[in-house]
């Protein structure tokens, strides 16, 4: 009589020892120094063992403004039209409680639509009006990778209706990945060196514009070859979806629903930081609905930031890391933070380790080369920029 419970208790232990491995064998991933297609691919196969899933998206975000810059399908999802647009316009363009937006501030990490609407998944403006009509999922998971200060990309799985819907262990589960993919992100950001044959040609900012139906209507000369940066770098390889994303951001953002517009960061295959921008357009006449994207080289002061918070350094440290990129002594940063000489350089050699370098020389070339590589050799203007 005693046979139930004990395969029962098998059962648990058998899950807790899977969800045991799985969490080591992504963390393992996560600090092995691979780009962010190797590390996806790795570690989404890896979770699949302890949390089953039908398909799954794994997403980059710009940590300063919670924007997809992008997105990598698997399962199911890789096998369908994803209907990229209306997804950007219905996760950035509306406001509900498991949206990364929203999740990426939340207490917990990860979030299960069927557990948050006690099993009333139609109330998920997301999956009612998305995730059902165009794939017939039953339930979606989500984690937000997040770290101290940073959310820096998500993960969504998804099952079937004739699947059991994610149990609040899984979300559990989930949640306690959120600072290891948030370090295999911040590194994969930053695997490798960019190639420099793959810059744009042209010079300048980029324009492409979405209609009211989202198709790309316009664009400037020039953004395809934009374009076809993002696309083997770290949007991988459909540059549009960041794109979509920010259309979503912007149609919010002249609802007056967010106080700026939106923006995020992204690196191309050239190794180049890019930046894009997103306005919505009005006429002459009053019609609207149209969306500008605007596309343009990041100056240095738009990514130190992002690259220095990839590192994991501490407060102090970016704060030492930030004088060392202008320029400034020992002594200087002694002064300035009003630390001892002894101090600031125990702190660099935290920051050489963290940032893989050895001097103050290759940490200012560690933040600055791939976005200088490009473009060596070219005239600089007085104010410290290529002319």
């Amino acid at each position: 009589m005693y046979s139930a419970p004990v395969r029962s208790h098998t059962r648990i232990v058998a899950r807790g020892l899977t969800a045991t491995r799985v969490r080591q064998d992504v963390d393992i991933v996560a600090r092995a120094g691979l780009d962010l297609d190797a590390f996806f691919g790795e570690a989404v196969e890896s979770i699949r063992r302890a949390v089953p899933w039908d398909a799954a998206c794994v997403a980059t975000h710009d940590p300063g403004t919670s924007l997809l810059t992008s997105a990598r399908k698997y399962g199911h999802l890789a096998e369908v039209d994803s209907h990229d647009l209306e997804f950007g316009v219905v996760e950035y363009g509306t406001v509900e409680p498991s949206a990364f937006t929203e999740l990426s501030r939340a207490a917990v990490p990860a979030a299960g639509v069927h557990v948050m609407t006690h099993g009333e998944v139609e109330r998920s403006h997301r999956m009612a009006s998305f995730m059902q009509p165009h794939f017939g999922f039953g339930d979606e998971a989500r984690l937000i990778f997040r770290d101290d200060r940073n959310a820096w990309g998500a993960l969504a799985l998804f099952r079937g209706p004739d699947d059991p819907p994610f149990a609040e262990d899984e979300i559990d589960f989930l949640a306690s990945l959120s600072g290891t993919f948030a370090h295999g992100v911040r590194t994969g950001l930053l695997a490798g060196l960019g190639d420099p044959t793959l810059a744009p040609t042209s010079r300048g900012p980029a324009v492409a514009v979405v209609d009211a139906a989202g198709e790309l209507v316009r664009m400037t000369p020039g953004t395809e070859d934009r374009l076809e940066d993002l696309r083997g770098g770290a949007a991988g390889g459909d540059p549009v979806t960041p794109l979509y994303a920010l259309v979503g951001a912007a149609r919010r953002y002249a609802r007056g629903e967010v106080p700026n517009p939106p923006r995020s960061r992204i690196r191309g295959a050239s190794g180049m930081w890019l930046v894009l921008h997103a306005a919505p357009l009005v006429g002459r006449d009053g019609h609207v609905g149209e969306v500008a994207v605007t596309i343009e080289e990041a100056r240095p002061p738009e990514i130190v930031g992002l690259v220095v918070a990839a590192f994991g350094l501490t407060p102090r440290e970016r704060d030492v890391t930030q004088l060392v990129l202008q320029g400034e002594d020992t002594r200087a940063i002694a002064s300035t933070l009003h630390l001892s000489a002894w101090t600031v350089q125990d702190h660099l050699k935290s920051v050489f380790d963290k940032a893989g370098v050895r001097t103050r020389q290759q940490l200012v070339s560690r933040v600055y080369f791939d976005q200088y590589v490009p473009r060596m050799g070219e005239a600089i203007a007085p104010a410290g920029w290529f002319a």
